[in-house]
């Protein structure tokens, strides 16, 4: 098995802090290293200096004869020109550009094309050209499903040397065969994949908990030993006194981030009436021929845990826009409750001034910064330290996205319309996310190609398809399935989809048994029920206490309304968790 890259104790830092010391991987041929480490642990940095972009402070690179590397950089500039002149001739290329979603852009020049579609072109050029070692930096983001299930298909058939930086965690599980961990200035080589550093990683600090406990007793031993009188001291080996002193001024190494995600904080309450929109369609260039959206008839729950699914360009993050009140509709009428309060975090990078402090930002123009609730809300998003007085200038990509993320939040919404938020966020970062987002009582509508963190985060899915939105039977599982499956041989694509099942429904007997759910659908709807139980039973329970400790009628009124009310919802869930689980028993 031929070396292709050996790192040797190298080493990066910056002005503030070390990135990763006396780093040491050997990357050969088959190798699927994945890289993971929470925002601002130098991964990206890392990369570049095994691609051979970046040198490092110290230590030794030693590369492979001949070794070709294709590099995908979270910062990757087009040359200027076509996009086919971009990636380089060949059938290949336009192969790789269509399932990309770019088949159509061949054309169109580099310098026209969205952040977006400039990173899938770059994605394009990495994957088309002859290379021994790929390094690719995030290359999920941008693209839509379809393309995330071509690009795991493709990865695992490379016969080269992969590394991989990324937040899917359904593409680290199926693709890396090692993983690469980055925490606080030191690195860890797990030779297992994604699962595998989960269990290990957790076994690490459960062994850091108890090597702190046992420092503790001994530490406790040791000062009691020191007290003990004056004149038996004096005759005490001065070698255990400074042995001694060093376990009891010891202290457990600092944690990665201070303190917990916990973003549990009073948002204005939601009425019954959310969002609803009624036959919406909209145009950008405002033809009503040829119209993004058509017909689309949506309306929002006050505990909505909405997915939005479809392709590049089927108009998901139109849709978001309509909700938020951003565009208007070109025909059809788009209503926000008179209680709603939107917060929107767009899928890009937020326009921030580079001289901008975090505190600055977080406070926006109607508070002070040093306010006690954005105070705390920046501590339980990581902004410790120095962090609230850095400027937008020195923090990390997954950084700057991070305090995007926390900015919307501060403005205290009880709608979140989230677009791709999974993008350039680390992986704890987004398990913190689902975790608040199972708990927060608003409304959720979520775009994303990331198939954990919208199975976690949604429990209803709606598919932008041919300028239509419609509900999704059998949720995220099912739309991948029928999105990437071939179509049916006896039916063509002059064939309307109406009149192809017809015969179907015609050799159906009257009054007949209704058709037998997949367990694949009877299974998506408990896991739903299921969310929908225990989110339903901690409300129960916020609304008893608060019940209970409630002073005023008002108070108590309002109270015992919302008690009976999420009381009822929730023996109805139960009854229909019971039906379901029957139909399940009998698959």
């Amino acid at each position: 098995m031929a070396v292709l890259v050996d790192a040797a104790g190298v080493s990066v830092s910056r002005s503030d802090r070390v990135l990763f010391s006396g780093l040491s991987v050997t990357i050969s041929d088959g190798d699927r290293l994945g890289v993971v480490g929470i925002n601002g642990t130098g991964k990206s940095t890392l990369l570049r200096v095994i691609a051979g972009t970046a040198e490092p402070e110290s230590g030794e690179i030693r590369r492979g004869r001949g070794v070709r590397t294709g590099l995908l950089d979270q910062d990757a500039p087009l040359s200027p020109g076509p996009v086919r002149s971009a990636v380089g001739e060949g059938w290949e290329a336009e192969a790789v550009l269509e399932r990309l979603g770019m088949g159509p852009f061949l054309d169109r020049q580099t310098t026209e094309l969205s952040g977006g579609q400039a990173k899938r072109v770059a994605l394009a050029a990495v994957l088309a050209r002859p290379a021994e070692l790929l390094v690719l930096d995030e290359p999920t983001n941008h693209l839509d499903l379809p393309a995330i299930s071509w690009l795991e298909g493709w990865l695992a058939g490379f016969k080269g040397g992969l590394v991989l930086v990324s937040h899917d965690r359904h593409l680290l599980d199926r693709v890396t065969t090692r993983m690469l961990e980055l925490d606080r200035g030191k690195c860890y080589v797990h030779d297992s994949g994604y699962a595998g550093y989960l269990e290990a990683r957790a076994a690490r600090e459960e062994r850091a908990v108890e090597a702190e406990a046992v420092r503790r007793n001994l530490a406790r031993s040791e000062l009691a030993w020191l007290r003990r009188g004056a004149p038996a001291r004096t005759r005490k080996p001065l070698s255990r006194i400074d042995a001694a002193r060093r376990l009891i001024d010891g202290r457990p190494e600092a944690a990665a981030r201070e303190g917990s995600l916990d973003l549990a904080f009073q948002t204005p309450r939601l009425g019954s009436k959310v969002i609803d929109m009624d036959g919406v369609a909209f145009s950008y260039d405002g033809r009503d021929d040829r119209p993004l959206l058509d017909g689309v008839d949506l309306s929002l729950d006050p505990r909505e845990r909405l997915a939005v699914v479809g392709v590049n360009g089927s108009g998901k993050s139109t849709l978001l826009e309509l909700l938020a009140g951003r565009i208007r509709p070109l025909r059809g009428r788009v209503e926000q409750g008179p209680t709603v309060s939107v917060g929107y975090y767009t899928q890009k990078a937020a326009d921030l001034n580079p001289a901008a402090r975090v505190r600055d930002l977080v406070a926006g123009p109607h508070r002070n910064p040093g306010d006690p609730v954005d105070n705390r809300l920046m501590e339980r998003f990581w902004f410790t330290g120095e962090l609230p007085w850095a400027q937008v200038s020195t923090l990390s990509g997954g950084e700057r996205r991070r305090l995007q993320l926390l900015m919307v939040l501060a403005s205290r919404p009880n709608v979140l319309l989230l677009d791709e938020p999974t993008n350039d966020l680390d992986l704890d970062t987004l398990r913190a996310l689902e975790d608040f987002l199972d708990g927060w009582p608003g409304a959720v509508v979520v775009v994303s190609h990331d198939r954990v963190f919208l199975d976690r985060a949604t429990d209803r899915t709606v598919a932008c398809r041919d300028g239509r939105v419609e509900p999704v039977a059998g949720g995220l599982a099912a739309w991948i399935t029928g999105i990437t499956a071939p179509a049916p041989r006896s039916v063509t694509r002059s064939t309307p989809p109406d009149k192809a099942a017809k015969p179907a429904r015609k050799a159906e007997a009257p009054g007949g048994p209704a058709r037998r759910r997949s367990s694949s659908t009877v299974g998506f709807e408990l896991r739903r029920l299921e969310k929908e139980m225990s989110r339903l039973t901690r409300d129960r329970d916020r609304l008893a206490d608060a019940l209970a400790t409630a002073t005023g009628h008002e108070q108590l009124a309002d109270a015992g309304s919302q008690l009976a009310t999420v009381q009822a919802a929730l023996e109805e869930i139960e009854e229909r968790w019971l039906a379901v689980a029957e139909e399940a028993e009998r698959d």
